[in-house]
């Protein structure tokens, strides 16, 4: 099997791009940056740094490929996603368009698209008895962020290449994927990242800020269990949009408390409610999940936020000694 993975130089890209080759497979990674860019050391056959908005790019990295994961996007933490608004819309439209037309050009088998959580509407999760979110729940459309806008859009393309096309496509909603080797400083970085480097960044004593009133609820999937469904998903016949998350949620605030157990200091938390904290309660309704994958994930937030945490304070350890 040879297979693409685009992103592959990003988080939940990487991660995969390493599980894929462990399978057998060979690993073509596409990405923007540079390789020595990449936190994870790369066990793959080939690497391609090229600007996918380009519809030659991704005809060339798509060559020869038996299957495509699209996990390309301009994307960050809930500050960047607030911040640039058309730049998020307009790079991450023509990456996946030019990634759709590859595929059809050059005959892939099968195309992963990597959707998110944010397509889902505002006004399922303005309170914090919110209910989980359902797949149906996504229409009728009223993300709040262009990102999940857009996200919502490359679903219903893709969606429409197969219909038209004839091409095998796969569709998660990711719902918050963390563990070692993430963005975690830059504005990039998704709040258990961010978290984890401001608790390993603080004195003993001292006190860390938390956006908004940290009572905001989030459930969050490891990065192992991300690229199990993944493959899991892929490998079914599955062929519509699927939430790929857990249902174990906790607010803001005791994520940051328990990040601050595992660092064993002893820290105050503040709120700063002038930063954006995005809907306020987001949750995983996995019945479809679970029933389609046969499988569900296996690490609770208490086991994999220490390997988070302690992968970012060897990352912030260097940076304060200097």
């Amino acid at each position: 099997m040879h297979i693409l993975v685009t992103g592959g130089a990003g988080f939940i890209g990487s991660h995969l791009a390493n599980f894929l080759k462990s399978k057998g497979c060979f690993v073509r990674v596409a990405d923007i940056r540079p390789r020595v860019e990449c936190y994870l050391p790369l066990e793959i056959d080939e690497y391609m740094q090229c600007d996918l908005r380009k519809l030659q790019s991704a005809v060339d990295a798509s060559r020869d490929m038996d299957w495509v994961f699209q996990l390309s996007a301009d994307m960050g933490g809930m500050g960047y996603l607030h911040e640039f608004h058309a730049k998020i819309m307009r790079n991450n439209a023509l990456i996946n368009i030019n990634v759709a037309d590859a595929a059809k050009l050059v005959g892939v088998k099968r195309i992963f698209f990597s959707s998110s959580a944010c397509v889902y509407p505002e006004f399922r999760q303005k309170t914090l008895a919110a209910r989980p979110l359902k797949e149906s729940h996504a229409i009728p459309a009223a993300p709040d962020l262009m990102y999940g806008w857009e996200k919502l859009f490359s679903e219903f393309l893709y969606l429409s290449y197969a219909q038209d096309y004839g091409i095998d496509v796969r569709i998660a909603r990711f719902h918050n994927s963390y563990g070692p080797a993430t963005e975690y400083k830059n504005g990039r970085e998704k709040a258990p990242a961010a978290l984890c480097r401001k608790v390993a960044e603080t004195q003993n004593g001292g006190s860390i800020t938390v956006w908004g009133d940290g009572k905001a609820k989030r459930s969050f999937l490891y990065i192992d269990d991300c690229v199990e469904g993944i493959w899991r998903l892929m490998n079914s016949n599955y062929n519509k949009p699927l939430n790929l998350g857990t249902d174990e949620s906790i607010s803001i605030d005791d994520l940051a408390k328990l990040i601050i157990k595992t660092s064993g200091k002893h820290l105050s938390i503040k709120h700063d409610r002038s930063k954006p904290e995005g809907v306020r309660a987001r949750n995983a309704n996995l019945t479809l999940m679970k029933k389609t994958l046969r499988w569900k994930p296996k690490t609770s937030l208490k086991a994999g936020i220490p390997k988070l945490y302690r992968w970012v304070e060897q990352q912030v350890a260097p940076l304060q000694a200097v």
